[in-house]
This record gives C-alpha cells, sequence and structure tokens, in this order.
C-alpha cells in the first residue's frame, strides 16, 4: 500500500509482526527526499481552503474521525496486536484513547480562550487571536502507533494546520490504516503519511512549519536544533530512565503491585516504565517479598490473549539489548530478585523476554545509568527520604516518578523536589493523562504538549488593534 508515487528503492520499509517475525504486515519503498518534498508543498496548498472552513467544520470532522475510530475498534486492536505486539487488553484502551482525543480537541476551538482589551487611550478594541503555522510535521514513535499520531494531529488540524506524519517503520501498518480512515473524513492531501526511514524524518524537520518528534533523546536535540535553525516550533518526546519510590508507610502489597505492572506492561517499553525502584531502608524486607508475589503472574506471553501484560518486544536488537543489559549485570555480580532469567521465553519464535528486576546491580552498569526498553529494572535501597529524593533525581531525564507513602507532608514534599515531568503518588509511573499537560525537567527539548497547551504549540498569537477611523 503506497501513499505517494516515487518512491525510492534504497529505503526499504518492513513490518513484522514480533510475536511471529516471520508474518510480515508490510513491505515497501520508503519516500524519497523529493517525495517528502511534494508532499509538503501539497500540504501547503491544502492548509488556506482547510483554514477557511472554519472552527466548527473542523471541529466536525474531528468528531467523525472519533466515530470512524470507534467503528473500526476491534479492527485497529487487532492491527495493534499484530504490528507492535501490544497486549490486546492495552490494545483496546489505547483505541479508547484515541477516539477521546479526537472528540476531546474536536470542541476546543469553541472554548479555547481570546483577549479583549480596551486601547490605553480612546475607543477601539485590542485583541489575540490563535492562528496555524501551516505544515505540521509529526514524526512519531512505534509505541502507541494510534493513540500518538492522534493526540498531535487532532490539535494541528482542528487549530487548521496541515499534517505529514512520518511513522516509526515499526508501525507503518497502523499509520497507513489511519490514514485510510481519515481519508473518508477530511479533505485531499489535509493529512498525508510518509513512511520511511530516518532520511524522511530529517527532511520533514527541514520543512515543515512546526515540528513534533516522539523518540531517542539524541535524535530529538537534532530536531530541535535543526528546527530553531529555521525559526520553527519544535517539540520532543523523548524517554525517561523513571523511579519508583517506596516509603516505610506504604502500603506495600499495593505499591508492589503497581510497581511490577509498570516494569513489565507493553514489555517494559513505554516511556513511561519503571525502570528504577528506590526503597528506604526498613520497607525493603517486605517489598523484597511483595515485588516476588507480584512477578509471579507477569511471565511473557501471546499478546492476543486478554489475560497478557508482557508481551513481546519490538525487534530482535531490542530483544538482544535486553538480554546483554541483564546477563551483563548479572556477571558483575547482580542477583534476581524476581522474574524468570532461564531464557524459556527466549526459545520461542517470537521476540520475547521474561521480565526480570535485579538487585545489587553496580552503581556504573547500564542499568543504572541509562533507559534500557524492555522489561528489566533495578532495586536499590537507601537509607531515608532524602536520599530517596537524590536517588530518584540521579537518573538521567526522568519523565515521570512515582512516591509510595501514606504520608500526605513527604507526598507534598516529593512534589515540589523531584525532578520529572509528571509525579504520581501511590499509583504506578505508567498511564499519563493526554487531558494535562506534561512539561519535562531541566530539558531544552522540552516538552510533551497535551491539552489547551498543545494548542497554543500548533499555532501563534496574533494582536489586533480595532480603532475607530479618524476624521481628516
Amino acid at each position: 500500500m503506497n501513499i505517494f508515487p516515487g518512491l525510492v528503492a534504497d529505503s526499504v520499509v518492513i513490518s513484522h509482526n514480533p510475536s511471529d517475525p516471520n508474518d510480515v504486515l508490510i513491505e515497501l519503498y520508503g519516500c524519497s527526499p523529493e517525495t517528502v518534498t511534494r508532499a509538503v508543498q501539497r500540504a501547503a496548498r491544502a492548509q488556506p481552503a482547510w483554514l477557511a472552513v472554519g472552527a466548527a467544520a473542523r471541529s466536525a470532522a474531528l468528531h467523525r474521525v472519533g466515530d470512524a475510530l470507534e467503528a473500526a475498534h476491534e479492527e485497529l486492536a487487532g492491527l495493534l496486536v499484530r504490528e507492535v505486539g501490544k497486549p490486546l487488553t492495552e490494545a483496546r484502551e489505547e483505541l479508547t484513547r484515541a477516539v477521546a482525543i479526537w472528540r476531546y480537541y474536536a470542541r476546543l476551538p469553541q472554548e479555547a480562550p481570546r483577549a479583549v482589551h480596551e486601547p490605553t487611550s480612546g475607543p477601539g478594541l485590542l485583541l489575540t487571536r490563535r492562528r496555524p503555522h501551516g505544515v505540521a510535521g509529526l514524526i512519531t514513535s512505534w509505541h502507541f502507533p494510534l493513540a500518538a499520531p492522534s493526540w498531535n494531529a487532532a490539535p494541528a488540524l482542528v487549530a487548521g494546520n496541515t499534517v505529514v506524519v512520518k511513522p516509526a517503520p515499526e508501525a507503518t501498518a497502523c499509520a497507513l490504516r489511519l490514514a485510510e480512515i481519515l481519508k473518508g473524513v477530511i479533505p485531499p492531501d489535509v493529512l498525508q503519511i510518509a513512511p520511511g526511514g530516518p532520511e524522511v524524518g530529517a527532511t520533514l524537520a527541514g520543512l515543515a512549519d512546526v515540528v513534533s518528534f516522539t523518540g531517542s533523546s539524541e535524535v530529538g536535540t537534532a530536531v530541535v536544533c535543526a528546527a530553531a535553525s529555521r525559526g520553527v516550533p519544535a517539540q520532543t518526546e523523548v524517554s525517561g530512565h523513571n523511579a519508583a519510590v517506596v516509603l516505610p508507610d506504604a502500603n506495600v502489597a499495593r505499591a508492589a503491585a503497581d510497581i511490577a505492572a509498570a516494569i513489565t506492561g507493553y514489555a517494559g517499553q513505554k516511556r513511561t516504565s519503571t525502570k528504577r525502584v528506590i526503597a528506604v531502608d526498613s520497607v525493603l524486607p517486605k517489598l523484597r517479598e511483595a515485588l516476588r508475589q507480584a512477578f509471579q503472574s507477569l511471565s511473557a506471553r501471546d499478546p492476543n490473549t486478554t489475560e497478557a501484560v508482557c508481551g513481546p518486544l519490538i525487534s530482535k536488537a531490542a530483544r538482544d539489548r535486553v538480554i546483554h543489559a541483564r546477563d551483563s549485570a548479572l556477571a558483575s555480580g547482580a542477583h534476581v530478585l524476581a522474574g524468570d532469567t532461564r531464557g524459556r521465553c527466549e526459545q520461542a519464535a517470537g521476540w520475547y523476554v521474561d521480565p526480570v528486576l535485579l538487585e545489587n546491580v553496580p552503581d556504573d552498569h547500564d542499568l543504572n545509568r541509562r533507559r534500557i526498553s524492555g522489561p528489566v529494572a533495578v532495586l536499590s535501597k537507601v537509607e531515608d527520604f532524602d536520599g530517596a529524593i537524590r536517588a530518584a533525581n540521579s537518573g538521567r531525564c526522568a519523565v515521570v516518578s512515582s512516591l509510595h507513602t501514606s504520608d500526605l507532608e513527604k507526598a507534598l514534599t516529593a512534589v515540589d523536589r523531584l525532578n520529572a515531568a509528571m509525579v504520581r503518588v501511590n499509583a504506578p509511573t505508567t498511564g499519563a493523562e493526554f487531558l494535562l499537560p506534561l512539561e519535562r525537567e531541566k530539558d531544552p527539548r522540552k516538552v510533551w504538549e497535551k491539552e489547551r497547551a498543545t494548542m497554543d504549540f500548533y499555532t501563534s498569537t496574533r494582536t489586533v488593534s480595532l480603532l475607530p477611523t479618524v476624521s481628516a
């Protein structure tokens, strides 16, 4: 299935089923830079007419997109399971979220605040309006193949921008299916898909009027620098080395269940997955046992079952990285606290690894220094609350930190002191709310923009003065 003509033969996109790599969902030639350029040009030509239809018509179109996605709910959930290995229950939840996103942004234009002021002297009006940038270039990842494009495309479109999406190669089939659904709802060239590899993303980032990127920190930095050199707004969503802190007064059984789910869910590949568990000294023995119990029912399994929590990893390379990190930690003196390292799942046809929680991992090991995408995490001990905060903040660019405690004062203190975009108290690190903005701490790339903040990102402010004619 090709969205564009003229695809070049040196950029082949192949999408495999992670639970059965012999099952190839899609194989096509990725876009050339010239093809991406033509797509952006078509989007630029379509943008004035899309803006001119008015906010009500754009809102109605977004409502229809939500209805169309809802009608295809089970088909699309099955596609998510097949293409990216997302467990069925979670795939259904992603579709429900995607539908809610389109419907939510459909109503925002009527609610968006606009300021009206009196001039400093004399009669007239001073007001502000939000105006679209033009063409939005969306470079998306495979982690949420339908929800992630939705929470960027929906606000961009309803604000009057047109959109070109470069999906991750691993999620190309999902992106093309989304485009097919939207084709019957919105005008031609208002949303286009540009499949391909890094060269497609680089070309799109160099041409679009506003850029949103989801992926690695290194590439995100390059995207922001390229956009800044052109004076173009850019936002990025990158991974976090997220920590869960457990204090002695926590409900340990509940904390362990939340933490285990956040380590293993979607094979530990979410950007909000827990990678470090930090326990204050006195709670450690009880937490160890609770985590062992919680992990017992969370082994990797076929994502097509409703019982599955941990499915396959996205690729063989991803699986190999997890196995290497785990085994090198064990070779360095770490030991397994919970989970399985006997490699039974690793012999399966799919890219499976059983979840594992390690203890006594050396401080300088990769698992303590950077995020490894997979169902592997590290448990460490600290002496007190202050030590727990310092340990949580030592991680590289945490997206989320969780704190498990029954002490309200400590919870409120942690909210102020934890360097994370989101702090979740007595909850897993996973589970970002699309209704609220999520802004990264101490990171020049800055954003996971949501809710009204997204509307602001995809528009610029125009100040208008309306003054009466002065007689000659």
